[in-house]
């Protein structure tokens, strides 16, 4: 295992340790930023995650949101903006976001640890940028 691998996932597993129910993706970001992953790319619906840290890039491919052939939904921000406040007031899981993020027409997002903003893009060029909070994290 490499030691960019290494150090995603104690960064992970120390994430989810501390991660309030309600907002809790700013302490999670911060807690990776911390651990030197400066981006996380997300493709979706195939739920792969490329992680760029300062050790390497290390991709993790998730269980995709849809198999074989489908129409990719069409943009919607109002919808995507609906997902992101259930999720935040901690009504859905991660894999319930990620799939009201593909209904709401996202096939990427791109989170910038760095800047502290999420980039969601639809396939023809549509995207909405949210920014999110500093976390105090110990």
């Amino acid at each position: 295992m490499s030691k960019a691998i290494e150090t995603l996932q104690a960064a992970q597993k120390r994430a989810m340790a501390g991660r309030p129910k309600i907002a809790g993706f700013p302490y999670v970001a911060e807690t990776l930023r911390r651990a030197g992953i400066r981006r996380n790319q997300w493709s979706l619906p195939s739920c792969q995650s490329l992680y760029l840290t300062q050790e390497g890039p290390v991709v993790n491919q998730g269980a995709p949101l849809v198999s074989g052939t489908a129409d990719v939904p069409a943009f919607d921000r109002d919808a995507l903006i609906r997902a992101l406040r259930t999720d935040q007031a901690g009504e859905s899981t991660f894999p319930e976001f990620l799939s009201a993020s593909w209904r709401a027409g996202v096939v990427r997002y791109d989170v910038d640890f760095d800047a502290r903003t999420v980039t969601y893009y639809g396939c023809n060029g549509e995207e909405y940028v949210e920014d999110y909070p500093a976390a105090n994290v110990e």
